[in-house]
């Protein structure tokens, strides 16, 4: 027998929202010991502690943080059922997940076509490595994420949606590098770690037992190919960003083996797909 409804929930996300029991009864116009007594047999029924006290005010246990991520999604998709139902279109915020370079190079046409097709949908973007994507797609912080290989997620849905060929950039007075062993002794330049084309690069070294002499860490592609170009070090990228940024003549391009070179972008997301997201994997299947 299920154990919450919604009534109960916004009770819970209203106490959190207002930072305490007084002013959430204010705001649901209940009385204050309704609004207490709701709380504790939500606590007594789940077993876990919601809140912890913080001076005066109250503050969120991590039970508690948990259960506001999963109501937050509930209501969204109550309040997109309610919608869809009285115009047959998705509304709302859709909230979505990209790696920077699939964001740059592959998204905005897809994402105009969206806009124009769905106008009462909202989309926010955020961007990250793949590692940190999964992570907020299952804690449902976002709806779902375009993600590269090579990439876990156990529990999650996953569909195959662009082919990406992978370059090895250098500056370009490097000579030719054919073999993982001619990068000894060089720096590599990726995102932090998590990142999908980070870990390719690792493996490829890896099999040659080797390991970059030092790692600088960047945050945008820009930054990255400036620093390649300027003699710092290496990186891995999609080819398709040279072309968007129109970095091509800036650094020099290796090819690599087919098993690094040969990369996919695949869309994952947890559970039944919202209709927002339905509605962009059918433009991507397209």
């Amino acid at each position: 027998m299920r154990t919450i409804d919604l009534d109960t929930l916004e009770i819970f996300r209203t106490v959190v929202q207002e930072g305490g029991v007084i002013r959430a009864a204010a705001k649901l116009n209940r009385v204050q010991s309704n609004v207490t007594t709701r709380i504790k047999q939500l606590e007594e029924r789940l077993g876990k502690r919601l809140f912890r006290k913080q001076g005066r005010s109250l503050a969120l246990s991590p039970e508690g943080e948990l259960l506001l991520s999963y109501a937050q999604r509930l209501f969204r998709i109550a309040d997109e059922a309610e919608h869809e139902l009285m115009s047959g279109k998705p509304m709302g915020v859709f909230r979505i997940g990209s790696l920077e370079s699939t964001a740059g190079s592959r998204l905005a046409p897809m994402l105009s076509k969206f806009h124009k097709l769905y106008p009462g949908v909202v989309v926010e973007l955020v961007t990250g490595t793949t590692g940190a994507l999964i992570e907020r797609v299952g804690r449902f912080e976002i709806e779902g994420a375009f993600v590269s290989e090579p990439f876990t997620a156990p529990g999650l849905e996953a569909m195959k949606v662009f082919d990406e060929e992978l370059v090895l950039i250098t500056s370009r007075d490097m000579p030719p590098v054919t073999r993982a062993s001619q990068l000894a002794g060089h720096t590599l330049i990726a995102f932090v770690n998590g990142c999908s084309y980070r870990k390719r690069m690792e493996e490829w070294l890896g099999a040659s037992a080797l390991m970059p002499a030092r790692t600088l860490e960047f945050a945008s592609y820009q930054a990255m190919i400036a620093c390649v170009a300027a003699g710092t070090g290496y990186a891995l990228v999609p080819k398709s960003l040279l072309a968007s940024l129109r970095s091509g003549g800036e650094v020099k391009q290796h090819e690599l083996p087919a098993r690094i070179r040969r990369n996919h972008t695949h869309l994952v997301w947890h559970g039944a797909a919202s209709s927002a997201l339905e509605k962009l994997q059918a433009l991507l299947k397209q």
